[in-house]
């Protein structure tokens, strides 16, 4: 699109710096969160662990306003704190496990979730509590700074692209996600539109731009909001190869406050995570056997080390004309299976 992109890096050679120009810097430093800020016009975000104050130190220093950033400051600061997050769920009447402080868990009683209220990420910081006396056993884990919300029986997990500025509110398909470990392992359409829920969870936070929303459904059919991300997702990597425009394109637009891209598709495209794999190779070795899978496209992340269960890419495989769901998903596991077993040869 023509655009000049820079991004802070704590290390060098990051991905980021594979492509674009880069700075070194920690990611908490508000001195050089100003840097970026004072060569940029707009500044997004990679994840939504830098810390607000930080942001809000460096848009001091240079005189920046808020609205430089993308998702907003109100949404990061509400996002970062996950009890904070839920209780703007519930002031906004958007559907959502009941959480309290981590010291009050016997209000929401047993079984019910543990979770670090800032930081945890795919399962990181999150315990599952059946009995009183596993909760008492994990008291000084949960005393720095924890909140307690309800256990969800859930029978599936589901997401959604969302993205709301400038007057604009629309989302990408709902998609069905699966798990291994805590870990998101497929992606592939759902047959049910999770859209309203997750727009209204975005605004619930005050956010601006594009957003992963995770969701739970329930047995009977009613949906709840998980969490949300405030950034493109690993949930909408299917858009880059699905025929239609993808959640970067959407994010870049919503960032800079262009026209939105209506996120339509005639076709439908299957994500499968690669995971750092013990006695990993180069990731070319698996590459041919990844392709021989017919739709297969495939996406590298160009990160250093690929220790077991780190996210280090991802196979999109393309939906056939008129083929079901179920045959494109076995499809995306035959081509990741191919490609572990060429690149640990």
């Amino acid at each position: 699109m023509g655009l000049r992109c820079l991004s802070l890096d704590p290390g060098e050679g990051g991905s980021a710096a594979q492509i674009a120009d880069a700075a070194v810097g920690r990611l908490d430093d508000p001195i050089a969160i100003a840097g970026i800020l004072s060569q940029c016009d707009r500044v997004t975000l990679e994840n939504e662990f830098i810390p607000a104050h930080a942001v809000r130190q460096a848009l001091v220093q240079t005189g920046r306003g808020e609205e430089t950033l993308v998702p907003g400051m109100e949404a990061l600061a509400t996002i970062q704190d996950k009890l904070v997050q839920r209780r703007a769920y519930a002031k906004a009447g958007v559907a959502s496990p009941r959480a309290v402080g981590a010291k009050d868990a016997e209000e929401i009683g047993f079984p019910c979730v543990l979770k670090a209220r800032f930081g945890g990420y795919d399962g990181k910081g999150t315990r599952i509590v059946r009995t009183r006396e596993e909760y008492d056993a994990l008291r000084p884990t949960w005393e720095e700074g924890w909140l307690a919300e309800e256990f969800v029986p859930f029978r599936r997990e589901l997401a959604v692209m969302a993205c709301v500025y400038d007057g604009h509110r629309f989302a990408f398909p709902t998609v069905e996600t699966v798990q291994t470990d805590y870990v998101c392992d497929l992606v592939f359409p759902a047959d049910t539109d999770a859209t309203e829920i997750a727009l209204r969870a975005v605004e619930a936070v005050g956010g601006v731009g594009l957003f992963g929303v995770e969701l739970f459904e329930a047995a009977d059919g009613t949906i709840s909001v998980n969490e949300i991300a405030p950034r493109p997702h690993n949930t909408g990597h299917y858009t880059l190869d699905w025929g239609g425009p993808s959640q970067f394109e959407a994010h870049v637009r919503a960032a800079i406050g262009l026209p939105p891209i209506e996120p339509l598709s005639p076709g439908f495209a299957v994500m499968a995570n690669l995971l750092g794999q013990p006695g990993a190779g180069d990731y070319r070795q698996g590459l041919p056997a990844a392709l021989t899978v017919e739709g297969a496209r495939f996406h590298w992340y160009g990160k250093t080390g690929a220790k077991a269960g780190r996210k280090m890419g991802h196979l999109n495989v393309v939906g056939a004309p008129g083929e079901a769901v179920e045959a494109t998903v076995q499809r995306a596991r035959t081509a990741r299976t191919a490609f572990y077993e060429a690149w640990t040869a």
